[in-house]
């Protein structure tokens, strides 16, 4: 059996090995091939991080902690010990999520058959198999091919970013400030204590109410005239858009080591149609961008970058965007039957369209959907009548309303 530092040794020759083959993948592009070496590396990767994790644990210890007493040769030594194995186990974890992120990407972009069935890009590790796999281009893709060379395949961030240019590590370090904010605190609800008579006697009880209720209206139907009422906090929203490191390094080196000069907006641009092509249950299984919230509920300064040249732009626009088009997927969650025939893609198209002043040409140019396919979407989801319970503006699906004397009785007796 080998020691630790034989399997850190092992560790760091293959992350190295890694480094020097991983460009010659991207020369000449195949999706299957690609597919093959990034699952093998994950595999080994991974069990490599099960054994050291097994052995290291996960306490944090660093020489700059020690007291001038505890300064003692021997247990310095002890501590750059474990030190270092921490720093192998970081750079194997970057490693990891960068493997990861490829294969989503990948898997987003093509889909694979061997014969007429379709094979998970997860199960592409034999070689003698790849020969047989055909590959097809899916229509509507998520994420970038083009930021694939550039992500930590070895775990060297800070090296692979030494190596280039001011301007890459300039906006490296802007797109990390932007994944790190907290988030723009959201109040959410308010939590009240009323005070109410009930059989002679005075109780208390505590309640939650939404921002915008009208608290007072829903008081008196509850409890009559003799209450009282006073605020005791507000339900406010927290927390970073992804919570791993390690996907916030890989994601900030390779966007901006493709796009130096636009890094955060292609970032943006990118997160903001991965949210309205898909759906929360999808969102959930994809790991193209690990650790990221499913849906968000307060206001991150990312969001706005795509949307500053608009004449409505106010702080926050792109972020009520996303949360809007959330809270509408959690309306439907229960009503999808009465809009199958609209695919999640489409379906996102339309909730952009209803809950901005965009035009149907300019959402298929966002999102990156065709015109038609959106106009049929939104024809479709008309018929349905869910609109009207959906959206403010109303009057922008009028066009889309359907013109003979029939349909219009039958979208009346849809709608009730």
């Amino acid at each position: 059996m080998t020691t630790t530092e034989e399997l850190i040794a092992q560790i760091n020759r293959g992350l190295d090995d890694i480094r020097i083959n991983i460009n010659r993948l991207f020369e000449n592009f195949d999706p299957r091939y690609l597919a093959f070496n990034l699952n093998r590396n994950l595999m080994i990767l991974k069990n490599m991080e099960d054994e050291l994790s097994r052995r290291v644990g996960e306490a944090h210890i660093y020489v700059g902690s020690l007291g001038k007493k505890e300064r003692d040769p021997h247990i310095r030594r002890i501590f750059l010990r474990n030190h270092y194995r921490m720093l192998t186990l970081e750079r194997l974890r970057i490693a990891i999520t960068a493997h990861k992120i490829a294969l989503a990407t990948i898997d987003s972009h093509y889909t694979f058959y061997k014969g007429k069935k379709g094979v998970d890009i997860k199960n592409i590790t034999n070689k003698r198999d790849l020969e047989k796999l055909k590959v097809a281009e899916k229509s509507i893709k998520l994420g970038r091919l083009e930021v694939l060379p550039h992500l930590a395949y070895s775990g060297d961030v800070l090296k692979i970013l030494s190596q280039q240019d001011n301007k890459v590590r300039d906006t490296f370090k802007e797109i990390k400030s932007k994944l790190k904010e907290k988030g723009q605190i959201r109040k959410k609800g308010i939590r009240i204590e009323v005070e109410y008579w009930q059989e002679g006697r005075l109780k208390k009880e505590r309640l939650d109410f939404p921002v915008e209720a009208d608290i007072d209206s829903e008081l008196r139907k509850r409890f009559g005239q003799k209450y009282r009422w006073r605020v005791l906090s507000y339900v406010k929203t927290k927390g970073v858009l992804i919570t791993s490191h390690y996907t916030v390094d890989n994601i900030a080196l390779a966007y901006a080591s493709t796009y130096p000069k636009k890094g955060v907006k292609a970032l943006a641009l990118d997160f903001f149609r991965y949210y309205y092509l898909t759906s929360e249950k999808e969102r959930e299984s994809i790991s193209l961008y690990p650790q990221i919230k499913p849906c968000i509920d307060c206001h991150y300064s990312i969001f706005d970058v795509p949307f500053m040249n608009e004449p409505e732009f106010r702080t926050g626009f792109g972020s009520m965007l996303i949360i809007k088009k959330c809270e509408i997927e959690s309306f439907l969650s229960g009503r999808r039957s009465e809009i199958s025939n609209i695919p999640n893609y489409l379906l996102g198209g339309v909730i952009l369209y209803g809950v901005s002043s965009f035009d149907e040409k300019k959402v298929s140019n966002l999102l990156q959907i065709d015109e038609t396919e959106l106009k049929d979407a939104i024809e479709k989801f008309v018929l349905s009548g869910l609109h009207i319970s959906l959206f403010e503006d109303v009057g922008k699906f009028e066009k889309f309303m359907p013109k003979s004397d029939k349909a219009k009785q039958f979208l009346e007796l849809l709608q009730g």
